[in-house]
């Protein structure tokens, strides 16, 4: 499965991006997807997942009310939508893929997208 992610750039604090993930060579549907992040200096963290059927999602504390993950699996898609960005929420941002049921671990996905630049300016 290969993972293409896309949609960083630069906003201002409390600008909204939509991030997107198409995924190819797979069947998209077999798969919980997630978000994970990277800022400079730090460990890869957990942002939000999705479970193959979409009918549950998760998020870190730090992105709940603000991020909304979904999925359309006719389009072998995973979406973060990203709303009230804050400086904190700097970081590159990775779609990953599991070949089961979604974790806040890295360790549990299967396939990684290169990831997405996500720059928040003050």
């Amino acid at each position: 499965v290969q993972l293409q992610a896309s949609g960083g750039g630069l906003v201002q604090a409390g600008g909204s991006l939509i991030l997107s993930c198409v995924a190819s060579g797979g069947t998209f549907s077999n798969y919980a997807m997630a978000w994970f992040r990277q800022a400079p200096g730090k460990e890869r963290e957990f942002v939000s997942s999705i479970s193959w059927t979409g009918g549950n999602t998760y998020y870190t504390d730090s992105v709940k009310g603000r991020f909304t993950i979904s999925r359309d699996n006719a389009k072998n898609t995973v979406y973060l939508q990203m709303n009230s960005l804050k400086p904190g929420d700097t970081a590159v941002y990775y779609c990953a893929a599991s070949y089961g049921a979604s974790s806040l671990l890295t360790q549990i996905y299967d396939y990684w997208g290169h990831g997405t630049l996500v720059t928040v300016s003050s």
